[in-house]
Formats: C-alpha cells, sequence, structure tokens
C-alpha cells in the first residue's frame, strides 16, 4: 500500500509558526493533503510531548494515531534539533575553530524512546524555550547520545543545503558528511534535500550516491504541510518499514520524493534580501561574492553551492536513483487561475475546499486525476494550471536570502483571460 509521509515539521511551541499547529489541527489538514504519515513535531517540547501523550494512542508498531478519532492520518515520532558549536573544518591542515550550525532530524521507534531522548538532552540544555531546542552539541555528539538510547534511531540531516543551518551550508557546514560525522557516517543514511534543492542537484554529489534523499515539509503552518514529502509502497505500516525502505532505497518501496521547485525555494540564489540583489552563481563570481550595493558579503545560496561541492554535470542521474516529483501547492494554482493574490484568500479557501471534496485530496488532485476527471469538477483555467504545474511550465523568480521565490503559471496577459470547457 502506497503512504505518502512527511516526516519534518513543527508546532505551535516552535519560534515563528502558527498557533494552529496543534494535533488534531495537523491531522485534519493531512486527511485534506492526502498526507498519510506526519511527524509528532517538536516532541521535544515538554507540552508539545505532554500533548502527544494525552492525545495520541498507539495504531501499530511505533505509529500513533489520535484518540477516538476517525482521521485516518499517523503519527511518528520525529522532531528537528538546532546544534551549535565550535569545530575547525580541515583538521588536517590545522583549520581554525569554526562556528557551526546544523538542523537534524531525530526520528525515535516510540514514544517511549522519544520520552529517554527528552531526559538526555534535557540535561544539556533548556528543551522548554523552543520547539526547536538550541543545544551546544556537534551533529556527531547528539548521534552519539540518542543511538545509546536506541540504536534504532534515525538521524537525518534537515534540509542539507540552506546557508545558515545546515550540515552543507555555506554560512556554518562542512564540505562532506565525513567532517561533520567522522567514524559514524556510514550511520546517516539519508539527508533532506531542502526546499531550495531537488534531487537532481543532489546527484551531481558522487559522495552522496549511498544515502537517500528524502523530502519533508518543515512547515511552519498548517497550509504548507505536505508541500515536500515521501512516497513509500510498504507492506505494512510501521516505523521499522519506513526506515528500512529509507535505508534500502529500493525502488520498488521507495516510489519517488514530492518536491518543492527548488527555484521557489528562500536559498536557491545568492544575494542580499535588505539590498534587492539576487544573483546566479556566475553574477556572484562575476562580483566576487560581495554585495554591488553595500560592499559585504552575499548570502551564498543553494544552487551556488551546490555547484562547489559536485564532481558530475548538471543532468547526471546515478543508476537505481529514487525518482521525484515537483508540485505547486494547489492553493497557489487557484489563486493564480482566478487572479487573486493570496491564497489565504475566502474566495481561494472555498474553491480549494470544494475541489478537495470532490477529488477526495490535494495529493489526488496534483498527482493522480486525469485532465477529463479534472475538467468534471472544476472550471478549465484551473486544470490548465495544474497541466501546466505537472509539465514544469512555470516561470519563477528564484527565492534567495531567506525569501521565497515567486511561481508565474500564467503569463499577466492571460490572467483576466476566461477559458473555455473544453475536453481534456
Amino acid at each position: 500500500m502506497q503512504y505518502i509521509t512527511d516526516l519534518h515539521l513543527h508546532s505551535r511551541y516552535a519560534r515563528a509558526c502558527s498557533p494552529q499547529l496543534t494535533l488534531p489541527n495537523i491531522s485534519r489538514f493531512c486527511a485534506l493533503k492526502g498526507v498519510n504519515v506526519v511527524a509528532v513535531p517538536d516532541f521535544t517540547h515538554p507540552k508539545m510531548f505532554a500533548e502527544a501523550e494525552q492525545q495520541l494512542e498507539p495504531a501499530g508498531e511505533g505509529i500513533y494515531k489520535l484518540k477516538g478519532s476517525a482521521d485516518a492520518t499517523r503519527f511518528i515520532f520525529s522532531t528537528e534539533i538546532s546544534c551549535i558549536y565550535s569545530q575547525g573544518g580541515q583538521r588536517q591542515n590545522g583549520g581554525a575553530s569554526k562556528v557551526r550550525r546544523l538542523h537534524i532530524v531525530i526520528m525515535a521507534p516510540s514514544r517511549e524512546v522519544a520520552g529517554k531522548i527528552n531526559a538526555a538532552l534535557g540535561k544539556i540544555g533548556n528543551l522548554h524555550s523552543d520547539g526547536r531546542p538550541i543545544l551546544g552539541l556537534s551533529g556527531k555528539r547528539l548521534a552519539e547520545i540518542v543511538w545509546e538510547i536506541s540504536p534504532e534511531v534515525m538521524v537525518i540531516p534537515a534540509h542539507a543545503w540552506t546557508p545558515w543551518f545546515a550540515v552543507f551550508g555555506s554560512k556554518s557546514g562542512f564540505d562532506s558528511l565525513a567532517e561533520c560525522f567522522e567514524e559514524y557516517t556510514d550511520r546517516i543514511y539519508a539527508i533532506e534535500t531542502g526546499l531550495s534543492s531537488d534531487p537532481a542537484m543532489n546527484w551531481r554529489l558522487s559522495a552522496l550516491d549511498r544515502v537517500a534523499l528524502v523530502s519533508n515539509s518543515d512547515s511552519h503552518s498548517l497550509q504548507n504541510i505536505g508541500r515536500e514529502a515521501n512516497v513509500f509502497d510498504l507492506p505494512e505500516l510501521s516505523y521499522a518499514s519506513i526506515v528500512n525502505t529509507i535505508k534500502s532505497k529500493d525502488p520498488k518501496k521507495f516510489l519517488y520524493t514530492i518536491e518543492f521547485y527548488p527555484e521557489e525555494g528562500m536559498y536557491h540564489f545568492d544575494g542580499h534580501r535588505d539590498c534587492g540583489v539576487s544573483f546566479k552563481p556566475s553574477e556572484t563570481k562575476k562580483n566576487q561574492g560581495i554585495c554591488p550595493k553595500c560592499k559585504r558579503p552575499l548570502t551564498v545560496g543553494v544552487l551556488n553551492r551546490v555547484e562547489a561541492l559536485a564532481d558530475r554535470p548538471e543532468g547526471f542521474v546515478p543508476p537505481g536513483a529514487i525518482p521525484y516529483k515537483s508540485l505547486v501547492e494547489l492553493d497557489k494554482i487557484i489563486a493564480e487561475a482566478l487572479d487573486i493574490k493570496s491564497r489565504q484568500s475566502k474566495q481561494v479557501q472555498a474553491v480549494y475546499n470544494d475541489l478537495v471534496k470532490k477529488g477526495v485530496s490535494e495529493m489526488n488532485i496534483l498527482l493522480n486525476l486525469s485532465y477529463s476527471e479534472l475538467a468534471a469538477i472544476t472550471e478549465p483555467k484551473i486544470v490548465e494550471g495544474i497541466r501546466r504545474m505537472r509539465e514544469g511550465r512555470l516561470n519563477i523568480q528564484p527565492g534567495f536570502d531567506g525569501q521565497y521565490g515567486k511561481v508565474e503559471i500564467f503569463r499577466p496577459d492571460e490572467r483576466a483571460e476566461k477559458w473555455q470547457k473544453s475536453l481534456f
């Protein structure tokens, strides 16, 4: 059976996250989105963990569901830790100590193990301060601590290329997994591509061939749940079946990932948001990495960082690579089709809810329904928007320095145009 999984998102207890991110609301939105398995987010936060204990009950090995709910959504204990510490880069060359900032996803095989992780980490840092706690631990030491509790815990570098908080980030990361995890590198079975990169970009590094490329939403709001996800074909739903599928990288079980168009991510290009400067890598090189307006170093984005570490040409596909599908969220497509600025508008949300009701779920609409099936439940311009999204016929102004990219599905001269019904 196929399962769409989003194993990294946040709760209302994480900074800059929606107060609506509660377990019941997450469960409800997953049903709308078509996400089958979702993280118990920020489980290291004492209040979030207490809510999970009160509101969830076992529904399989390492799998949980809302008590007394008919929702089909299933939960797995998975959270994000922020590690900030100092470590030299090129130790063999006597490199000076450098501040490292890493975000790491920790997946626990049970609520009991999650509780033990909380007890151990609570002795090191203040877990009450943020749903994504900041700990003065190296990535390697964090891995040691959780594996001492249970060797079944999964350690996954989050959004691996983000400049500020990632294992390969241009501002505070490493040039390889081995630099970060040293003798434990072989126990790192996956990395998260993040919104600003996709599998094709990661395929350019031969050193990543041995790890699985997973995708999760890292959502800070209900609306963004499932914007990136993993699609598995599992004989049964359990923590072990999910972890083993990731580790095996078997394309018969790990079917594909669902991706943001990387240009839409906040850190795809280089630049300075305050200065309004956005550069592709060649322009950054031409300007020697300096902002032409404020004369300070540019924030080097994901595309540039990938090119700096890549040892393969663009377009290379390694044997056995897990495929992927790039999507734009349905409410964004509806907003463009209706020529409405905000995806949050009442009109857009009314159309969205009606369409999801008719089409089973957002994922079913975006991924599975034929154009004739879509034409039977919504207006032609929305169908055309979905067609263009599936075919990648989009105009995207790339994101940079913390600013999301802008997706344009319809040209300005098409936005007010009425589309006639036709057969698809």
